[in-house]
């Protein structure tokens, strides 16, 4: 039967009359369908942009965190990226904020933030750890760039020390004079971040990794071998965007529907991930 089709469509194609009546009518049609497809798409996600703006400046018109662990942080009003909402409201990555509030009374004397994109942790940690010291790392110089911004706009500029990549050499290189606290989202790169070699040099570390599985499978693996012996983990589940949609509860959603709750809430995320929280035994 395909090959009967095949047949048939080669011979159509190949027939000069039957060609120009099938090019000025069916395809004609199908290529303005696909060109009026594109651009509908284009124009609701221009429409889909301009409404988050709004909103973003509707939650927080000064670019201040409303709520949660860095409730009063101070962001830059040019980075405008899909989870900005959730960020200046307070609720992204939601799931953290009891493990966020423990690190903030724990006297962390070195923070280590690897992937910390515009800043919104190494900042944050920073002003909730005013005797610590926060060494930020990130393989985008425009990233670092902000980073350092957003460290002068909240006062924490003399105590983040900034980087590019760090790799486990470089873990290896931190002046941890106490008990330090390592907080790690770098994209599937922990498996090679972290190794048995790195690991004599994070015995009096505590971490948050965000374990990327969708990259590979055996990251979690690999990550819970190696610390089994000298530290304690506990996982972290992220919540569906639905779900937030559903349970996150704040007064500035209050004027929105549910499905637009879920689109302003939404942290995108692939599939349901894990974060590590690995402390030290000792």
């Amino acid at each position: 039967m395909k090959n009967l089709i095949k047949n048939s469509i080669s011979i159509i194609l190949q027939n000069e009359f039957c060609w120009s009546l099938l090019n000025s009518t069916i395809l004609r049609i199908s290529q303005y369908a696909e060109a009026e497809r594109k651009m509908l798409k284009e124009s609701s996600l221009k429409q889909r942009i301009v409404f988050n703006n709004e909103a973003i400046k509707s939650v927080s018109p000064d670019f201040v965190v409303k709520h949660g662990t860095f409730k009063g942080m101070q962001c830059l009003q040019n980075i405008i990226d899909g989870c900005t909402f959730p960020k200046l409201l307070g609720s992204y990555e939601r799931e953290l904020h009891p493990i966020l509030e423990k690190i903030c009374k724990a006297n962390y004397k070195e923070i280590v933030n690897i992937g910390c994109a515009e800043g919104y942790y190494a900042v944050g940690l920073a002003m909730r750890n005013p005797a610590a010291k926060v060494y930020a790392y990130d393989t985008d110089r425009k990233a670092i760039r902000q980073c350092r911004e957003m460290a002068r706009l909240n006062g924490v500029d003399k105590r983040i020390i900034s980087g590019s990549f760090c790799g486990p050499e470089t873990l290896k290189t931190i002046p941890f004079t106490e008990k330090g606290l390592i907080f790690c989202d770098c994209e599937g790169f922990e498996k090679e971040l972290f190794t048995k070699e790195t690991i004599p040099f994070l015995s009096n570390c505590d971490l948050i990794i965000e374990v990327h599985d969708f990259v590979d499978i055996t990251i979690s693996s690999h990550i819970r071998q190696l610390f089994e012996q000298s530290h304690d983990i506990e996982v972290i589940e992220s919540v569906d965007d639905i779900k937030k949609a559903h349970t996150y509860h704040y007064k500035e959603l209050e004027q929105y529907d549910l499905a637009t709750r879920r689109f302003l809430l939404a942290e995108y995320r692939p599939c349901i991930m894990e974060w590590f929280y690995i402390t030290a035994k000792m």
